[in-house]
C-alpha cells in the first residue's frame, strides 16, 4: 500500500491520460478489430465477383452446390493460385445464406465466449479467434470450388464462432487495463475498429477482387492479416498489468487502484455469479439497450440502402463514397465523444452514472428522429446522405453509454456480461429483417417503409427511456464474489461473537 501511495504521489499528473502501455494494448486491438470487422463486410462484395446473376435465375437451395463455370489448368490454378477463377451459378437466395451464415455461429458462441473470455483471460481467446479466422479464410476458396455454397457457410460458421469470442475477449481486457477517467477514450480508440474496418473493407474488397488476385485473393488477403495480428496479440499483448514485463510501476498502479487489483490467478477461479448478473437491474438496462441498439444498426446499415434502391432508384453500394462517409464520420466523432464523457466524469459535472445515461441518448434520440425522417423528406439522394452522415455522427455516442457499463459494474465479469448482452441483442435483432419483410408487402411504398424506420425508432427510444430509468453504473457488490462471501462470514462472526456471554473463569484461569 506503501508503494502504491508513493507512485501515485510522484506522478499526479500520470492520471491525466500520457501516453503508456494501456494505449498501446488499446491500439493492437484496434488492428484486430478492423480486421475482423473487413472480414465481416467482405462477404457481400466477393458475392458480386464469385457469381454470375444472369446465369439459371430460378436456381434454388437444392441444386447442384459446385455449379459453376470453370476448367483446371494445372496445379497452381487447381488450387486458384492464378486465374481463371470459377465463376458460380448461386441465385439471391444462396447468396443470403451463405451471407447470413456468418451470424449464426457469432450468436451461438456467445455466452460460452464469455466464460472462456473470464476463465483463459483475453489473450489466449483473441489469439485463438485470430488463428481460426486465418485458416477458414486462407482454406475458403479452395472450399468454394470443391465443396461449393455448403463449403462456404460451413466456412463462415467457422468464422462466426471464432469472431463470437472477440467483443467478450476485449471487454474482459478493458475490465483490467481500463481506469474510470480514461475508460472512454480507451474504448473508444479500440472499439473505431469496427467502423474503419466497415469503410476500408467494402473498397478494399473490390480492389482485390478486380487485381489478378482475384475473389480468392479476397479471402487470403484478410487470412494472413488475421494470422499476423493473432501472432502480435500473443506477442505483445498482456491479461493484465501485472502480467505486464515492461509496463512501469507508476502506470501499474495507477490502472490497479483504480479497478481494483485481483491475482490473475484468483480472478480465473472466481465463479461466475450468474444468479446475481440475472437479477440485477444495472444488467437488464445494459442488455435492453444493447438490443435498441443493434436493431436500429442492422435497420440503417442493411436496410436503409434497400430503400434508396428500390424507392429512389439510387444504388448506394454502387458509390463507395455514399456508403463509406456515414462510416467515416462516425469513426471520427467517436473520438469526441469519448473525450467528452471522460471529461463529464474527470471535471465531476455529472456522476458516471448520469455521464452513461446522457451518453446513450445523445446517440439513440436523435436516430430515431433521422430514421423516421427519412420516409418524409423528399426523396433526394444528397438529402438521405446528410441524414445518415449525422445519426452515424451521433448514434456512436452510445457506445459511451451501455456498451462501456459493463466494466463500470463489473471490472472482473465484463467480459462475461458482454457476452450475455451481444447473445440477447443479435438473437433478437435477427428478427429485423425477417419483420422488414413482413411488412414490405410493396418494396417501392414509401409509406410501408415509414413503418419500418418507425419500428426502428421506437426500438430505439424505449429501449434508451429503459436504459434511463433503470440503468447504473455502481460498482456491483458480486464483482468479488470471493471477497464478499469472506466479508460476509467475517461479519457473521463478529455478530455471533458479540452475543455469546463472555466466559468467566475463577482466579486460577479455570472456566
Amino acid at each position: 500500500m506503501g508503494e502504491k501511495r508513493a507512485c501515485l504521489e510522484k506522478n499526479e499528473d500520470f492520471k491525466v491520460g500520457s501516453w503508456g502501455y494501456r494505449h498501446q494494448q488499446c491500439v493492437i486491438l484496434f488492428f484486430a478489430l478492423t480486421i475482423a470487422y473487413s472480414m465481416r463486410a467482405c462477404m457481400g462484395v466477393s458475392l458480386v465477383a464469385m457469381t454470375d446473376f444472369d446465369e439459371d435465375p430460378n436456381t434454388n437451395l437444392t441444386s447442384n452446390s459446385s455449379s459453376k463455370e470453370f476448367e483446371v489448368h494445372g496445379v497452381l490454378n487447381a488450387l486458384m493460385l492464378v486465374p481463371p477463377y470459377p465463376i458460380f451459378k448461386w441465385n439471391k437466395k444462396i447468396q443470403d445464406v451463405v451471407i447470413s451464415s456468418f451470424l449464426w455461429g457469432y450468436v451461438v458462441l456467445q455466452i460460452p465466449a464469455g466464460h472462456l473470455a473470464h476463465k483463459y483471460g483475453a489473450k489466449s481467446l483473441l489469439t485463438g479467434a485470430m488463428a481460426i479466422n486465418c485458416i477458414a479464410s486462407i482454406l475458403l476458396p479452395l472450399g468454394a470450388y470443391y465443396g461449393g455454397w455448403i463449403c462456404i457457410v460451413i466456412f463462415r460458421v467457422i468464422q462466426g464462432l471464432s469472431q463470437a469470442c472477440i467483443m467478450p475477449g476485449m471487454h474482459t481486457f478493458f475490465g483490467n487495463w481500463a481506469p474510470l477517467n480514461e475508460r472512454g477514450r480507451l474504448t473508444a480508440l479500440t472499439y473505431g475498429g469496427q467502423a474503419l474496418g466497415t469503410v476500408l473493407g467494402l473498397p478494399m474488397t473490390g480492389f482485390i477482387s478486380a487485381s489478378s488476385l482475384g475473389w480468392p485473393g479476397i479471402f487470403r488477403f484478410y487470412g494472413l492479416l488475421s494470422g499476423l495480428i493473432g501472432a502480435v496479440i500473443w506477442w505483445l499483448l498482456a491479461d493484465t498489468p501485472s502480467k505486464h514485463t515492461r509496463i512501469s510501476a507508476m502506470e501499474k498502479v495507477y490502472i490497479e487502484s483504480d479497478l481494483g487489483h485481483t491475482k490473475g490467478h484468483d480472478k480465473n477461479r472466481m465463479p461466475v455469479p450468474w444468479t446475481k448478473i440475472l437479477r440485477s437491474q444495472g444488467s437488464y438496462a445494459i442488455i435492453v439497450a444493447h438490443i435498441g441498439h443493434t436493431w436500429g444498426q442492422l435497420i440503417l446499415y442493411s436496410e436503409v440502402p434497400a430503400y434508396m434502391d428500390k424507392v429512389m432508384g439510387v444504388n448506394i453500394k454502387a458509390n463507395g463514397l455514399l456508403t463509406a462517409l456515414p462510416f467515416m464520420v462516425m469513426w471520427l466523432t467517436n473520438f469526441f465523444f469519448s473525450w467528452f464523457t471522460d471529461m463529464l466524469i474527470v471535471k465531476k459535472f455529472l456522476s458516471v452514472t448520469n455521464t452513461r445515461k446522457v451518453a446513450n441518448s445523445i446517440g439513440c434520440i436523435p436516430a430515431a428522429i433521422g430514421l423516421i425522417s427519412l420516409a418524409y423528406v423528399p426523396q433526394n439522394i444528397y438529402i438521405i446522405e446528410t441524414i445518415l452522415v449525422l445519426v452515424c455522427a451521433v448514434k456512436v455516442s452510445s457506445h459511451m453509454g451501455f456498451q462501456v457499463n459493463h466494466i463500470d459494474i463489473s471490472p472482473n465479469f465484463a467480459g462475461t456480461m458482454m457476452s450475455l448482452s451481444n447473445f440477447m441483442a443479435n438473437s433478437i435483432a435477427s428478427l429485423a429483417p425477417i419483420t422488414t419483410g413482413l411488412i414490405l408487402t410493396d418494396v417501392k411504398s414509401p409509406k410501408l417503409w415509414g413503418y419500418v424506420f418507425s419500428v426502428a425508432a421506437g426500438f430505439y427510444l424505449i429501449s434508451n427511456l429503459f436504459y434511463v430509468i433503470f440503468g447504473t453504473a455502481e460498482r456491483a457488490d458480486w464483482n468479488e464474489p470471493l471477497r464478499h462471501e469472506k466479508d460476509s462470514e467475517n461479519a457473521l462472526i463478529k455478530i455471533r461473537n458479540e452475543k455469546e456471554p463472555p466466559i468467566s473463569r475463577n482466579k486460577n484461569g479455570n472456566k
